[in-house]
């Protein structure tokens, strides 16, 4: 089965962002030294120097705006600077059936549609179910931003399905009840 007949079966689709449209040009390793200078700036000892967890225990200790921003801040030229996947190469393409697609991601809201904007994805996407980390006030694999991105498509989430190349992907979709697929596996049909 091709990827056009598979997502067709779907009455929605939602992408992950990063490693499966695009490939944002951020320096991972140099935000979570941002983040960390966040937490020495406000004298705090951080609670680890993994930079999801430290993003994770910024409402903790009442920085979560500046770690946010500090994130952001790299997310946002990285999308500008980001490079269109495969994926994204089909998707902009238009040629086969697509159900209404949307994008769930870890990544702040404004770097995903700054990278939607760059790479000729607008008219792909529904602009309303483009969903990053701060959208809804969780992020994966917490399932809250991928059932919004599903009900902003109009879908329940038994008849949607969601792209992605992380156990974080798959464990949201998991949690959401929602199906999900591997973009290497539909890059591969």
């Amino acid at each position: 089965m091709s990827d056009g007949s598979r997502l067709a079966a779907y009455d929605a689709v939602v992408y992950d962002l990063d490693g499966t449209l695009v490939e944002l040009a951020v320096d991972w390793d140099a935000v979570a030294d941002a983040v960390l200078d966040v937490y020495a700036e406000h004298a705090l000892i951080p609670p680890t120097e993994e930079l999801w967890g430290l993003l994770g225990a910024a409402d903790d200790y009442g920085i979560r705006d500046a770690v946010e921003e500090a994130i952001a801040g790299h997310e946002r030229p990285g999308a500008r600077g980001s490079t269109r996947l495969p994926l994204a190469e089909r998707l902009a393409d238009g040629d086969a059936p697509h159900p209404p697609a949307g994008v769930c991601s870890l990544n702040c809201e404004a770097a995903c549609r700054i990278a939607a904007e760059t790479h000729g994805l607008d008219d792909a996407l529904v602009a309303d179910a483009i969903v990053g980390r701060d959208t809804v006030g969780s992020h994966k694999p917490d399932p809250a931003s991928l059932l919004a991105a599903i009900d902003r498509l109009g879908a329940p989430p038994a008849d949607a399905l969601f792209v992605g190349d992380s156990r974080t992907d798959a464990v949201a979709a998991e949690r959401g009840d929602v199906d999900f697929a591997w973009v290497s596996d539909l890059l591969a049909e």
